[in-house]
């Protein structure tokens, strides 16, 4: 994209076919399924945690640059998974648009093709301050309590 050799429209149409085929799995099926069993913010950074691994080319660089994307990735996890608290429909385009934008920001922002340490470190840093701000919000307005494992019993079984 930075040669221009690719229309911005080609750009953003593949990026965002690409986040929504993730995003199917991620917020669509997992993030759903986690939530029977853990509150809001676990869910969401159980989902960051496996988004991140699953970029798996990312751990072939420096441990500090991984580490800083891995943060990056469970800290918008878990902005994202507040956001779509109570989400019934949609839910994958808004995901999915979300995603588009952090993916076309890396492309169009950072230097991917040199893996800087720096950028990632500060992605990650920025993302967990935003992570840190969304919860306490999302718990201020009564939109997320704190975590707790739910129990899954029987009915009659108390």
């Amino acid at each position: 994209p930075r040669a221009f050799a690719h229309p911005l429209a080609l750009v953003v149409a593949a990026q965002f076919l690409g986040a929504c085929a993730e995003e199917i799995g991620w917020r669509c099926h997992l993030q759903p399924l986690l939530r029977t069993r853990f509150g809001p913010v676990t869910a969401s950074a159980l989902v960051g945690v496996l988004w991140g691994l699953w970029h798996v080319p990312v751990f072939a660089q420096e441990p500090a640059y991984a580490a800083g994307f891995l943060l990056a990735t469970t800290a918008m996890s878990v902005i994202l998974g507040l956001a779509l608290e109570g989400v019934r429909s949609n839910r994958l385009l808004l995901a999915g648009g979300f995603h588009t934008l952090i993916n076309l920001g890396m492309l169009y922002v950072t230097d991917e093709t040199t893996a800087a340490t720096e950028p990632m470190l500060l992605l990650g840093a920025a993302s967990l301050a935003a992570a840190v701000l969304w919860i306490a919000a999302a718990r201020r307005t009564g939109r997320a309590a704190p975590d707790e494992i739910i129990v899954a019993t029987a009915p009659g079984t108390r």
